[in-house]
């Protein structure tokens, strides 16, 4: 007469929630970028992708991160998208070495973040730094 409940082991169900919400995200992030929503993230990631080089643009196009060069040390960082703990100074090999925290004192979207932070590293390193905080990068982050 009843039927069974149906039964998802394994984790199956969390593995569909979490597809689900990456897939909604994904929605999400595609709606902004073309100027919906918050009219000031868009804004912010169409100043930032008017700065970006070909080859940082494509970057970031891919994979939500785009690589910059110290104009002091010549030393290769990774700005990820987002708004602090973002910015990862790479090695020879390309993996994160050091984590650098420093934002401008205003509170601005992300666009305007990285744009700042790409700036910043590419004309003036050393002041950068002197007022980032260094944190261990988690490598699964990247």
């Amino acid at each position: 007469m009843f039927e069974q409940p149906l039964r998802i082991g394994g984790g199956l169900l969390r593995r569909l929630a979490a597809a689900g919400w990456r897939a909604a995200q994904a929605v999400w992030d595609w709606y902004r970028e073309l100027g919906h929503g918050d009219d000031s993230e868009a804004r912010g990631l169409r100043l930032l992708r008017e700065w970006l080089t070909p080859e940082q643009l494509a970057q970031y196009e891919t994979h939500k991160y785009f690589d910059v060069t110290g104009c002091h040390s010549g030393k290769r960082y990774r700005i990820r998208h987002g708004t602090g703990t973002n910015v990862h100074e790479l090695d020879d090999a390309g993996r994160p070495k050091d984590g650098w925290c420093f934002v401008p004192r205003d509170c601005l979207v992300a666009g305007d973040v990285m744009l700042a932070q790409k700036i910043a590293l590419e004309t003036n390193e050393q002041s950068a730094l002197a007022i980032a905080r260094r944190f261990s990068p988690r490598w699964a982050a990247l």
